[in-house]
């Protein structure tokens, strides 16, 4: 019974996963993407339903992944793979014994650092492999499951292991048969990596789709009630600098916009993808160094320090630093930028003018016309504690800004005149005598 609950859950899991994707499906070419790890692996936001991720988005997440360390990577690379194959032959309706993918279901659910994108974007000029080779800086070593057991595997430097499965392409043997034995190949490399101790991030996906399925389009079908998931905004991943496998300084921002004179547009910095040289971190300094293909060196010096006054470590944010073209212009930000250690800090813009949070400290004529702006920003430099989620945030808005304290003498002088009106009219005396004008006249003397 308990195996039956197991597998029922596991095969429900695919549904959720693989299921809605049919239903908002395009003819757009897709091959599925899944991604388990013994170490951790940096987090990924959920795609929405219909969703479709790109190569960029992808090379993306794994420059961050792989950004730092060594790491060996099983690259399972599979002729042909469609997410349809999940459905067809993953054994539905909890029916794990019927499933062709058993050791790979195992792998996702003991596994706790997982990816899965059930539709990544394919072209002709999609290589795996070439992308894998260009994030980890080694050439990858095609083998299979009888001679890894024989390969001596150096974790003191990156390794790409590629391993190629077949597809159905003939007649003597069905999809399901085929798969099945990938699957088994699968489950041996991964064995032979255990019985290693080796630590290991293992992929699977295809090299072309398997299938593709031309829908009708939106505007042709009957209009009709219906209801759709839309898609979300899309969050990217933080910019982490990983120290002995675990980040160590972790930067996120909707923009990191610059501008090198009032004539010249805004760049975003935050569109590319940086190199850390020059980064480090360690119990009591930290410092961020991002580096771009477009010429602009960013960096963000930490420091942290104990005050007795409030009995607890603090860290500031001491200078930002941009160069460009030889040209160099520094920030100091300790000023404002501040919050205790064990947190990070959140502003929603963080710039050189307007409300200044950056203060200029350069005499450099050819760099005071630069202007800086951090939207939605947020930075953490020490206490991550291996977690790739940020701390509680120390915001730079206080709990009582200009329009909550308005709002409140407002009210304040509001309820102050009307205390007085109601003090006013409880002091009114009415007369206690009238003049009755068939009886005699009240008579009022004079004197009194």
């Amino acid at each position: 019974m308990a195996g039956s609950r197991s597998s029922t859950r596991l095969m429900g899991l695919y549904i959720l996963l693989f299921a809605p994707f049919f239903a908002l499906g395009s003819a757009t070419s897709q091959v599925p993407f899944l991604m388990w790890s013994s170490e951790r692996l940096p987090p990924l936001a959920s795609p929405t339903a219909g969703h479709i991720a790109s190569y960029e988005q992808l090379s993306a997440y794994l420059t961050s992944a792989f950004s730092s360390g060594s790491h060996t990577v099983l690259l399972f690379l599979q002729d042909k793979l469609s997410k349809d194959d999940f459905t067809v032959f993953g054994g539905v309706f909890g029916n794990k014994e019927d499933s062709a993918f058993k050791n790979i279901e195992d792998a996702m659910q003991s596994s706790t650092s997982k990816v899965t994108l059930p539709a990544l974007e394919w072209s002709g000029s999609f290589n795996m492999a070439a992308l894998l080779q260009e994030k980890l800086g080694v050439s990858p070593v095609l083998v299979d499951a009888d001679t890894l057991s024989h390969l001596t595997i150096k974790t003191s430097v990156s390794n790409l292991l590629l391993i190629n499965l077949p597809y159905c392409s003939s007649l003597q043997k069905s999809c399901k048969e085929v798969l099945h034995e990938n699957d088994e190949i699968i489950g041996k490399v991964l064995s032979s990596m255990k019985a290693k101790n080796i630590p290991y991030t293992a992929i699977y996906t295809g090299f072309q789709p398997s299938r593709v399925i031309s829908e009708t389009p939106i505007s042709d079908q009957p209009v009709g009630r219906s209801l759709l998931q839309a898609d979300g905004p899309e969050v990217k991943p933080p910019i982490m600098f990983n120290v002995s496998g675990g980040p160590c300084i972790m930067l996120w921002a909707q923009n990191l916009t610059v501008r090198l004179s009032p004539s010249s547009p805004w760049i975003d910095l935050a569109q590319d993808v940086p190199s850390f040289v020059g980064s480090l971190c360690n119990g009591s300094t930290s410092r961020l160094v991002l580096s771009y293909q477009s010429g602009f060196r960013l960096s963000f010096s930490m420091s942290k320090r104990f005050y007795s006054v409030s009995a607890r470590e603090w860290f500031s944010l001491d200078a930002v630093e941009l160069q460009y073209a030889n040209l160099s212009a520094s920030y100091i930000a300790s000023r404002d930028i501040y919050a205790p250690a064990e947190y990070s800090f959140h502003c929603q813009s963080v710039a050189n003018f307007g409300d200044i949070l950056l203060h200029t400290n350069t005499t450099d004529t050819n760099s005071s016309q630069w202007r800086l702006n951090f939207i939605d920003f947020q930075i953490q430099g020490f206490g991550l504690a291996n977690s790739t989620n940020f701390s509680y945030a120390s915001d730079c808005a206080s709990f009582f800004t200009p329009a909550i304290w308005m709002g409140l003498v407002t009210v304040l002088l509001t309820l102050l005149i009307l205390v007085y009106g109601l003090h006013m009219i409880m002091q009114i005396n009415t007369m206690d005598r009238f003049d009755d004008p068939k009886g005699p006249s009240i008579s009022v003397p004079q004197s009194e």
